[in-house]
């Protein structure tokens, strides 16, 4: 069963720059609710789209390099990765609605 990936500076490379499939990046924080609150609908998405898409979360308290390095200045913040390159981001609160759209587009462009 799929599930969200802790990654750390350490490891930001080899699983979401390197990998084969798309990657979304939870950027957040222990201290941030709204970061709390949306753990449950990431952790549906990763397995709702298990071998089509990768879903990774950092805590930038235990590793500022990697959100600093990505310019993420507000928590929680969504980073689209593809091919090791951010081709879409969502920042703030995000409805599951919203983010089912947002996932499918990343993935459409993806395709194309």
């Amino acid at each position: 069963m799929a599930r969200v990936i802790d990654i750390t500076d350490a490891t930001f490379e080899r699983e979401v720059l390197r990998s084969e499939t798309p990657v979304v990046l939870d950027v957040w924080g222990d201290w941030c609710e709204p970061c709390k609150a949306l753990d449950p609908l990431l952790q549906e998405i990763a397995r709702s789209y298990a071998g089509k898409m990768k879903v990774c979360r950092i805590d930038v308290g235990a590793n500022p390099r990697t959100p600093s390095a990505c310019h993420v200045v507000s928590l929680p913040t969504l980073l689209f990765f593809r091919a090791g390159e951010i081709v879409g981001q969502h920042v703030g609160a995000v409805r599951p609605a919203e983010l089912q759209v947002k996932i499918e587009d990343h993935l459409q462009l993806i395709a194309r």
